[in-house]
């Protein structure tokens, strides 16, 4: 079988090319040739890719090591033989150093065919060679754009932990550059504490061929964080790392712990409020029922109002416990804040010392916020008792408002802000200011620096949850010896300020009006309703009782007297519920008015559909004068021609 070969000849004699051609032909060739004499047509046919190169030494317009330096600057790896009537050993080695992959004599020309199967075959392998190592090339580069571009950071490391090669995310992690970072150690990396984990890994790494902890590390500047390394033992001995930040996940993870927390009192709050909103209720309500039997200049009845202020604060305790713990129901409307100041400006001044001085300095356009004015008010009142706290030689004490706009640069370097419009509340103190580690833990729940006794924890994480429901942020400026400031930032609105503020409501002050209408009390803890009865039948109502929902639909079955007025009834009640009963007893009398009570949290009525527009409700605890009040109203909302209607309709319906 003849080898086609396509070769180019460099040669000015006819005659010879052809001589070339016919000897490879009789060594079982197959050639297709062009032959140049001149260094533009062998540049031109180098183009086209011949397989072999047969080049005259000597020719008048081109030399044979001429056109071996060019086929060798080609970088194409064409084979060159270089055939020549005289080639001493210093021709030879020039022609050699500019490519030439074999010489010939002329005289010798029987030895072309074996010297061009050589130089092909040499070539077919060097290729070959350059294809494996051109391989080898691109999965090197393409593993390390791998392990430059990873975005966990990656080190080796030899068996006595000096770093061999890092990559790029490693770097920027901790602050070196490439250079830097190679011959460090890894104690110049990982905090002190953790060096004895370096000894105790590679023992782990040999044992088990791979190792998955967390160690601190400590970046250029100085700075620690927390990272995840994964390491393993690599063939040459060597150790390969990945290191990864996990400093955000451990953020989320402590923020997932703290809302579990909050999860945990907010269920616990919501458990107990039902049970001692009714023990409060009861203390409160024998209370101010025994009060104004005792003489007013007795130590009795300075006793009864020391029981009354206490009760009353383990109701806002109450209250706030619930609120922190997000089991409020929130009733935002639009406030003008300095309004909101000015209506509790008595009731800030009660609660400072008389060796504080209080200003406020409002702004004279102050803008204004969407918010619960309960809420605001129960956060203000925190932060001047922490104020006046925290001055207890006495001090200065300053509550600001202020229209602030904050920008994104603000919005970056504070976690939690957004860049905005704001109406901006500032209180500060001269007091003795905060340490970085008290600031550290300043709204956690039940944190408390204060003595015990005087402080339950609860003040600033309120505050923030207040904040946070609005929509805000906060912000600390303290130093120890230097006092304190507390900013807090409110969404700014545009709408018109609503006209009802609970600060600026009259107190009650008209008698109390006595019945003679019959109600129906539905009250599963017998001693509320026994105090609830006594309230009422005091008032000169007939009072029917039931323990329960099941209860009160016989009670007012059997009812044989005069029609029921009204039904006082308790949510969350065993066998029954008072919203169940509510409806079975409607469905008989349809005008039959319902006034519900509970000492649950908000949002557990809610879940019983009673916190509706158009239904009545009473938060327990609640006073003797509170509840005789709110029957009245609600006895007394219709006319005299809806009453006697009413009487009639009150008798239960027949098929």
């Amino acid at each position: 079988m003849t080898t086609p070969i396509n070769i180019l000849i460099v040669e000015d004699s006819q005659d010879y090319a052809d001589l070339l051609v016919r000897e490879l032909r009789r060594e079982d060739f197959e050639p297709k040739w062009k032959r140049v004499e001149a260094e533009p047509d062998f540049l031109a046919e180098l183009k086209k890719l011949p397989d072999i190169i047969l080049s005259d030494y000597s020719m008048p317009q081109f030399s044979g090591l001429r056109a071996a330096q060019l086929a060798q600057e080609s970088g194409l790896g064409i084979p060159f033989i270089l055939i020549s009537g005289t080639v001493g050993e210093e021709t030879a080695v020039e022609a050699m150093k500019h490519g030439a992959t074999d010489f010939l004599l002329k005289d010798r020309i029987g030895r072309l065919g074996p010297a061009v199967r050589r130089a092909l075959q040499e070539a077919e392998e060097h290729r070959e060679l350059n294809r494996v190592e051109d391989a080898r090339r691109a999965v090197e580069a393409r593993y390390r754009t791998l392990f430059d571009c990873a975005p966990d950071g990656i080190v080796i490391a030899n068996p006595n932990s000096y770093y061999l090669d890092a990559n790029a995310s490693v770097c920027k992690m901790l602050g070196y550059t490439h250079d830097e970072f190679m011959g460090l150690h890894a104690s110049n990396i990982v905090i002190q504490a953790e060096i004895g984990n370096i000894a105790s890994a590679l023992v782990e790494i040999k044992a088990r061929s791979d190792y998955h902890r967390e160690w601190q590390f400590r970046r250029k500047d100085g700075s620690v964080f927390t990272a995840e390394v994964i390491a393993t033992a690599m063939p040459d001995g060597n150790l390969l790392a990945m290191i990864r930040d996990i400093t955000e996940r451990k953020q989320l993870e402590a923020q997932f712990i703290e809302a579990q927390k909050m999860e945990v009192i907010g269920h616990l709050a919501s458990g107990i409020a039902h049970d001692f909103n009714n023990i409060l209720g009861v203390i409160i309500g024998y209370n101010d029922l025994m009060t104004p039997e005792i003489a007013p200049d007795s130590l009795s009845h300075k006793c009864a109002e020391e029981i009354r202020h206490a009760a009353e604060r383990a109701v806002a305790l109450t209250r706030q416990l619930l609120l922190f713990s997000r089991k409020h129901a929130v009733q935002p409307t639009v406030l003008n804040l300095h309004e909101v100041i000015e209506g509790m400006d008595k009731m800030l001044r009660r609660l400072v010392d008389e060796n504080v001085e209080m200003t406020i300095v409002p702004e004279n356009e102050s803008g204004r916020i969407k918010a619960d004015s309960g809420l605001v008010g129960q956060l203000l009142m925190n932060l001047v008792v922490n104020a006046r706290d925290a001055m207890p030689n006495g001090g200065k004490l300053k509550i600001e408002t202020a229209n602030v706009t904050l920008d994104e640069n603000y919005a970056l370097a504070h976690a939690g802000a957004s860049a905005g419009d704001y109406v901006m509340l500032a209180v500060s103190d001269t007091g003795i200011g905060m340490s970085d580690d008290v600031k550290l833990h300043l709204f956690e729940a039940f944190f408390t620096t204060k003595p015990k006794g005087k402080g339950t924890g609860l003040g600033l994480a309120t505050c923030q949850t207040i904040v946070k429901q609005c929509g805000g942020c906060i912000e600390v400026q303290s130093e120890l010896g230097e006092g304190s400031t507390f900013k807090i930032y409110f969404p700014r609105v545009e709408q018109q300020a609503d006209a009802t503020d609970m600060f600026k409501k009259s107190v009650e002050t008209k008698p109390l009006v006595d019945g003679t209408e019959t109600l129906l009390l539905v009250e599963d803890e017998p001693s509320v309703r026994h105090l609830a009865c006594s309230i009422l039948e005091a008032q000169g109502y007939n009072v029917l009782r039931a323990n329960n929902g099941q209860d009160g639909l016989r009670v007012a079955r059997e009812c044989k007297g005069a029609p029921i007025s009204l039904v006082i009834t308790d949510v969350i009640m065993p066998l029954m519920n008072g919203k169940v009963m509510a409806e079975w007893l409607k469905a008989t009398y349809p005008n039959l008015k319902v006034l519900f009570t509970s000492g649950y949290t908000d949002d557990a009525i809610v879940q019983h559909g009673v916190l509706e527009a158009g239904v009545s409700f009473l938060s327990k605890p609640y006073s003797p004068v509170t509840l005789a009040r709110k029957v009245r109203a609600m006895l007394d909302n219709e006319t005299d021609t809806a009453l006697l209607r009413k009487q009639s309709e009150l008798t239960p319906k027949t098929d």
